[in-house]
């Protein structure tokens, strides 16, 4: 039988790895950008507003152009002050813009980064799942 060797408290025990990482470590690595936190606030509302499926498809129905509350309300099968609330609230994190003419007001996406927003993250949510085809403009609802 073999005795194992149990360590004195006097035995010095080899040094821990430090856990941080030095500067040497990382010359290769570009500076980092600096966000105004102005700017990461404002970005984060607008990820939030993009955050809700109803709200998601709103955006991706006015991508192909303006539309009329209920023009959106009967392509989304959905009640119209629902609709209503969503757009407010879109058009309260200036992702879309609105217009009346007549009785009818019609909105649409403010500008094209907020498309770009869409597609990318739509294009990413499919982009590991098997039978879902990635979507493109011309894949997007009339």
């Amino acid at each position: 039988m073999t005795k194992k060797s149990i360590p004195s408290p006097r035995t010095k025990r080899p040094p821990e790895p430090d856990p941080a990482c030095g500067q040497a470590e990382h010359a290769q690595v570009p500076l980092r950008v600096v966000v105004d936190p102005e700017a990461l606030k404002r970005a984060s509302e607008i990820f939030r507003a993009l955050g809700d499926p109803a709200r998601l498809r709103i955006l991706t129905l006015l991508m192909a152009g303006p539309r009329c509350v209920t023009e959106l309300a009967t392509d989304l099968n959905d009640n119209l002050p629902a609709v209503s609330q969503r757009l407010k609230l879109l058009k309260s994190e200036r992702i879309v813009s609105n217009r009346r003419q007549g009785k009818h007001i019609y909105y649409a996406l403010l500008d094209e980064h907020i498309a770009q927003l869409v597609m990318t993250g739509l294009s990413h949510a499919v982009e590991d799942i098997p039978g879902i085809r990635r979507p493109t403009a011309k894949s997007l609802p009339d």
